[in-house]
């Protein structure tokens, strides 16, 4: 009897002789994945916003959820006030002529109106991008204004600033984009600059580049610009100071 207690007392110590993982560790596994993916989405993210990533036409797989929950959450929240504030601390700051001739470029999508609401049914930047569906989106003239944008926006008018928009959408959708602007609280804009004939296949650097020469040779002193894509922002006959706002839902060259 002596014998067999002793048996029984080494098999329990020696522990189970099959090989299944354990709960536990499932899931500590599940954790390490999980945190190796957000590590890596945040990087990938980091160097969207930078412009090293390069031109790129979709969210990696593994940052799905990642850019879901950035977009839907605080931190996207706090990033567009961020930019706002430093916008207008900017502004205020600049001693304008009040002659009518400083200006103020803006972008719209992105920058002044939230297309939030087509990507959260459209997969938030995994999917390829419909063309088609994003236009009947626009044509719905239903996108929120970015707060922070709004808010910027007006204080630039009452500073003084001469404010234009410019943007990528085509010139067929000036009624839309105009009403949706207006229900979205903008007004009182100088011009808005959309896409005409002349204008289709060039890139965006370029276009928008362009555009901004001619409100320059106009007579207007462009001293800011604000745009969530580097092509809003960059190339030639850019503002003395740029404001890039945050978003990992598209790239525009």
């Amino acid at each position: 009897m002596a014998l067999i207690l002793i048996t029984l007392m080494v098999i329990l110590a020696a522990g189970p002789t099959w090989s299944a993982p354990s709960i536990i560790q499932m899931r500590s596994e599940k954790k390490i994945l999980l945190a190796a993916d957000e590590l890596y989405c945040s990087s990938w993210r980091f160097t969207v916003e930078t412009n090293d990533a390069g031109a790129w036409t979709r969210v990696p797989v593994r940052c799905d959820d990642f850019v879901k929950d950035y977009i839907t959450g605080d931190l996207y929240a706090s990033e567009l006030e961020a930019v706002a504030a430093n916008a207008a601390e900017y502004a205020r700051a600049i001693g304008i002529s009040g002659d009518g001739r400083d200006a103020w470029v803006f972008d719209i999508d992105e920058t002044l109106l939230s297309n939030v609401p087509y990507y959260a049914v459209n997969g938030f930047g995994s999917e390829t991008f419909d063309a088609h569906a994003f236009n009947e989106w626009v044509e719905l003239a239903e996108a929120p204004a970015i707060a922070p944008g709004l808010r910027l926006y007006k204080e630039l008018q009452e500073l003084g600033f001469t404010v234009f928009l410019l943007t990528g959408r085509d010139e067929y959708q000036r009624h839309a984009t105009e009403r949706n602007l207006m229900y979205a609280g903008f007004n009182n804009w100088e011009k808005l600059i959309l896409r005409g004939k002349a204008d289709e296949g060039t890139p965006a650097t370029v276009y928008k580049s362009e555009k901004r020469k001619e409100i320059e040779d106009a007579g207007y002193i462009i001293h800011g610009s604000s745009g969530d894509q580097w092509s809003d922002l960059i190339g030639f006959a850019v503002a003395r100071r740029s404001f890039k706002l945050p978003n990992p839902l598209y790239y525009i060259a």
